[in-house]
């Protein structure tokens, strides 16, 4: 975790430069990305200056006046970063070809750099921590929001599927790699022994983590982000998954994402094979297909997905959804609250589990109501004590003690029987029982005479008001 103090800088470098003008976030991470890379290869790739390169480390840089240092980022040093994908021990800057010099001024560029200066990029939890409390500050700017899960909502999928030594995982819509990073701490975190062996660490660094994106500077981000979290060679690729052009199949054992929701692509354009299974043109039901295809047999995914997807009563909708419960084995769908993507979406979602079997599996599938996740479910999202997390983890990984659970409770199960005869529903709502407190009545008798005490009354009204009229 990032200090209070660290927290004041990074906030401070981010008025650096909305200050001078620089207010779109996406470009000022992506600068900020630029000048953490360029310090980063003094300190991690020392051998990447040859001798007439020498004056472009970070420290000779700082050692210059602010206006000949800012002459030679302009001329020389991004050129310079540019041509290193040519370099054999380079391992970032195939993503750094597109990428462009935009602090306008020198004073500017000087404020920025003595900015970065206190970040010790060997410190890969310091400097991980701290891009990630950066992709944080694009999403609550309230811009570019959608490229970003919560990182809490992340952890609990990762949690879900648990992810192993001998994973090749992917997110075909990476955005800024937040699953991909989340999944390689939990590596670390869990398997810290793995290391010691120089073929796991090779799979690790070059082969466990694929991410797939379409718009070049998430792309930029996002291997920013994974190298600052340690993995060195991360497979992170520009393109569509979508497209006829993607042909992977069985290639993956792990997925987690968070496709773009409510998209629409054109049927040309769109891989036929997903068409097939699901004909439509809605990317939400074109990913869920996608996923079938690329996972390898045994494979797992846990995804996010519109609450429009578990009920939606289209020819696509219903194939999906047959597909996996028939053709695989679905086992859980944790329904969350709209709140959880505020305050740049107020959509309702939910996760999906599932492994891909090619002959089918699901006896019975998992539904959990979330409530609370910890935050305040408005715009503000301010913590709070109570979260349905941690109870959402153990009962996932304990589900055969979830059989006695009553259609009332937070979670229970559903037999493939009963989502047979339900068109393959699958929102809790269409098996949740609402309990309705019980109504306590009068004995009859005692309800007669109240009866009969009303009516006297009412007759004893009747025959002062006829006096009246007499008068």
């Amino acid at each position: 975790m990032i200090t209070g103090e660290l927290k004041t800088k990074i906030d401070n470098l981010w008025q650096i430069f909305w200050s001078g003008g620089i207010t779109n976030p996406l470009t000022v991470i992506e600068q900020i990305t630029y000048l953490l890379f360029i310090k980063g290869l003094e300190e991690l790739e020392a051998s990447v200056f040859s001798p007439e390169h020498d004056h472009l480390r970070w420290s000779m840089l700082m050692s210059r006046p602010p206006d000949e240092r800012y002459a030679l980022f302009s001329r020389e040093v991004f050129p310079f970063i540019k041509q290193l994908h040519k370099h054999p021990e380079s391992a970032y800057t195939r993503y750094m070809e597109d990428a462009q010099f935009m602090i306008p001024t020198p004073t500017m560029l000087d404020k920025v750099m003595k900015g970065i200066s206190f970040i010790p990029m060997q410190d890969r939890d310091t400097t991980g921590d701290l891009y990630e409390y950066l992709l944080a500050k694009v999403a609550t700017s309230g811009r570019n929001g959608q490229f970003r899960t919560p990182r809490h909502i992340v952890e609990l999928m990762i949690d879900l599927t648990r992810p192993v030594p001998t994973d090749v995982i992917v997110d075909p819509a990476m955005g800024s790699a937040g699953f991909l990073v989340a999944a390689s701490k939990y590596i670390k975190h869990t398997y810290p022994q793995q290391f010691r062996d120089s073929v796991f660490s090779y799979h690790f660094h070059h082969a466990m983590f694929h991410g797939f994106e379409i718009d070049r500077t998430m792309l930029r981000i996002g291997a920013m982000n994974m190298m600052l979290h340690g993995v060195d060679h991360p497979q992170i690729a520009y393109g569509n998954s979508l497209s006829a052009q993607n042909q992977e199949a069985e290639r993956y054992t792990l997925i987690l994402a968070n496709p773009p929701f409510k998209g629409t692509l054109d049927e040309e354009s769109v891989s036929s094979d997903l068409l097939r299974l699901t004909k439509t043109k809605k990317t939400e039901l074109l990913f869920l297909a996608l996923f079938l295809r690329l996972l390898k047999p045994g494979g797992r995914c846990a995804v996010i997905v519109p609450d429009g997807v578990l009920f939606g009563r289209s020819a696509a909708h219903h194939a999906i959804r047959k597909e996996i419960i028939e053709g695989h084995k679905l086992e859980a769908v944790i329904s969350m609250p709209s709140g959880v993507f505020r305050p740049y979406a107020g959509v309702s979602t939910a996760i999906l589990v599932f492994t891909k079997t090619n002959q089918g599996g699901t006896e019975e599938v998992w539904f959990y109501g979330m409530e609370q996740d910890g935050f305040s479910l408005d715009d503000k999202r301010t913590l709070q004590p109570a979260s349905d997390i941690p109870d959402i983890i153990e009962r996932f990984h304990h589900r055969a003690g979830e059989k006695s659970r009553k259609r009332t409770d937070q979670s229970f199960l559903v037999s493939v029987d009963e989502l047979r005869r339900n068109q393959y529903d699958l929102s809790m709502n269409r098996y949740r029982e609402v309990p309705h407190p019980g109504i306590e009545l009068d004995e009859p008798q005692v309800i007669m005479e109240r009866v009969k005490n009303l009516e006297a009354g009412i007759l004893e009204g009747m025959k002062r008001l006829e006096k009246m009229l007499e008068k």
